[in-house]
């Protein structure tokens, strides 16, 4: 949908409190938040669709103050990841390392999108955060610094980093695949 029509649904929004045109904003954007969510809680499903539900919450009580400086994607991203942060300090954080080597052999049968979601794991949550808004999302860096507000160089290690690490760790699971056929 294009930006005018996301304007025009904002606006019915923000001028006569039309939940329907909220409703078309939520259905547009609700899955693409919540897999990015997915991704930032390292497959913690029910965590990340906590965090979806309190992103639509918080946006349709803020929607007044969106300002379409930027896309309203990249609005609501920056909703859930500061949501995301709060609930870090919240939500006490496991060590997967021991399941996530269990888990890998089984990755075929998972499906990709699980696997995804392994990987998300070895990174650390900012590494998460970009990758995912970069690649997932397909933002630009630019774009990533106005969800994220972390300086664009911090930003380009970030993903640099988390490229890196989820390559190496790639390439010790196929060669760990390999040893065991």
């Amino acid at each position: 949908m294009n930006q005018d029509t996301v304007l025009s649904l904002v606006n019915r929004v923000v001028c006569s409190n039309d939940h329907t045109a909220f409703e078309r904003l939520l259905k547009m954007h609700q899955s693409q938040i919540r897999h990015f969510l997915r991704r930032l809680t390292a497959g913690n499903h029910a965590w990340a669709d906590d965090l979806s539900q309190d992103t639509f919450l918080l946006a349709y009580q803020k929607i007044h103050q969106y300002r379409s400086k930027g896309s309203f994607s990249a609005w609501l991203h920056t909703i859930a990841y500061r949501l995301f942060l709060k609930s870090i300090d919240k939500v006490q954080m496991v060590c997967f390392d021991s399941e996530l080597h269990a888990q890998n052999t089984e990755k075929n049968t998972l499906g990709d999108d699980i696997y995804a979601e392994q990987l998300m794991q070895i990174l650390n949550p900012k590494e998460r955060v970009v990758i995912t808004l970069s690649c997932a999302a397909g933002m630009s860096h630019r774009e990533i610094q106005a969800v994220t507000q972390m300086p664009l160089g911090s930003i380009k290690s970030l993903i640099q980093r988390a490229k890196s690490k989820i390559i190496k760790y790639a390439e010790q699971d196929t060669n760990k695949q390999q040893v065991q056929s």
